[in-house]
């Protein structure tokens, strides 16, 4: 039996969501602020500017149509992540400069460094995988996309 992964703790359904429509990077983030906002019950305003922030210090789309936006959160009380697929690629200003259409969003707690870049990790290197990549653009539910996600 194989033990839980990172990403399956990070994820549930009701955080996976398929068929998001944007048509700026500015209005992703705010929708992705928005889903985490209610869920986590930290205000909209305060994760919209953590994690625009972050992109000012260099975009968090690294290519392939893949972006993982993240921040640190002095009140969240632990990690939350959520997956979102793009109905249309959006311009992210990606290391190759293509669209994004594959998301995963990261918010932290101020504390907790390892925990932050274990997560940032497990993410990337699903996501990075072509063929897991492929797949989820081709997922049709959230259960299916999770299973995808956690390997």
């Amino acid at each position: 039996m194989k033990p839980p992964s990172l990403v399956i703790d990070l994820l549930n359904e009701s955080r996976i969501f398929l068929g998001v429509q944007a048509a700026t990077k500015g209005a992703l983030l705010t929708k992705l602020a928005q889903r985490a906002a209610k869920a986590t019950g930290i205000n909209e305003p305060i994760i919209l500017a953590a994690l625009a922030a972050r992109e000012t210090l260099g975009s968090t789309g690294f290519g392939g149509g893949l972006a993982m936006p993240h921040a640190r959160i002095e009140a969240l009380p632990g990690m939350f992540a959520l997956f979102a697929r793009l109905d249309k690629p959006v311009p992210f200003d990606a290391i190759d400069g293509k669209p994004v259409d594959l998301i995963v969003m990261l918010l932290s707690p101020k504390a907790g460094d390892a925990d932050h870049l274990a997560a940032l990790a497990a993410f990337s290197r699903r996501l990075r995988d072509q063929s897991v990549a492929g797949a989820l653009r081709a997922a049709t539910t959230p259960t299916s996309a999770r299973e995808l996600l956690a390997g």
